[in-house]
């Protein structure tokens, strides 16, 4: 017989038990949270502040950044907040609110990486239309449906969730607040749940990864008919950056929520759920935009700017 306490916060393991790997661990937290935050901030700066990165690309890349930057901060201050000062309790509050925003950031970031991927395949694949279909107002309502569609599809099935009666254990084996060990603790069935969040699951991941293999594939097919073997290698270049962070992240999602049985957490699964709302994000503002000379040259003459202010104040 479970206790029938109501449970009122929950403790929230975290990654590791031992003290100075913890230590060891926020050091390196800290610093992947300060560059991811610091990269994607520039992302959204340059495409703000210079008329050269006014094109769908930069639109969706901008949005993007906008996404991964409250994607981390829902995740990882607490976590480093855990770490720094041993304290590994949360409110239930606290703790629903974050689920309810790792799943919605987290569906919205994979709906917004297809959209980013069909933008590449009309860009390449029919340059001569890409103007006139990619005008300001697709691009607004491309954004629009990645927002609406993840709500739609997430909110519910993670909102029944924060209704669930806990009533003990409250111990939650990770580093944040995640459907699979709410699950394991609620005092009721959650069967029909988790039927609901796999399935949910299966639509965002499997749909946008659908959407982004066959943009790709059409892509590839294109760059393959380039007679140029310069142009060829910078498009490959480019595409198998993308291709990376695109396995990474579709890999340790696809590990950790395609599965039947959503139920606990191993340890395993707490290292893979890193991969994709730690590590993830640290990359994409650095392969999808600031590797793109469009955006250094931008970044550069920013830079000579703020030198020149400087100098002149």
């Amino acid at each position: 017989m479970k206790n029938q306490t109501t449970v009122v916060e929950f403790i929230i393991l975290g990654l590791s038990n031992n003290h100075h790997g913890n230590i060891i661990l926020s050091v390196v937290l800290l610093d992947v949270f300060l560059l991811t935050v610091t990269g994607n901030l520039i992302i959204v700066t340059l495409h703000l502040v210079d008329h050269r990165l006014q094109t769908p690309m930069y639109f969706f890349l901008r949005n993007f950044a906008v996404l991964e930057i409250c994607f981390t901060c829902v995740i990882t201050p607490r976590f480093l907040y855990s770490l720094l000062t041993e304290r590994k309790s949360i409110s239930l509050p606290g703790c629903f609110l974050q689920l309810l925003l790792v799943f919605f950031l987290g569906a919205s970031m994979f709906c917004h990486g297809a959209v980013m991927s069909f933008d590449r395949y009309m860009a390449i694949c029919h340059p001569l239309r890409y103007g006139t279909i990619m005008n300001g107002r697709v691009c607004f309502q491309l954004v629009l449906s990645c927002w609406v569609m993840s709500f739609l599809i997430m909110v519910p099935p993670t909102f029944m969730v924060v209704l669930l009666p806990f009533c003990g254990p409250n111990v939650i084996n990770h580093f944040y607040c995640d459907t699979a060990v709410l699950l394991q603790l609620s005092c009721v069935d959650t069967g029909h749940l988790e039927v609901m969040i796999f399935f949910s699951a299966t639509v965002i991941l499997l749909g946008t990864l659908t959407v982004t293999i066959v943009s790709y594939s059409c892509i590839i097919s294109t760059i393959m008919r380039i007679p140029s073997t310069t142009g060829r290698k910078k498009a490959f270049s480019t595409c198998s950056a993308h291709l990376l962070v695109v396995v990474i992240l579709y890999s340790s999602s696809t590990f950790r929520y395609l599965r039947p049985g959503q139920r606990g957490v191993q340890d395993f699964d707490k290292v893979v759920s890193f991969l994709y709302c730690v590590v993830a994000p640290l990359f994409n503002p650095y392969i999808y935009a600031l590797r793109n000379e469009q955006m250094k040259e931008a970044l550069k003459d920013a830079c000579g700017r703020v030198s020149k202010c400087l100098r002149f104040s």
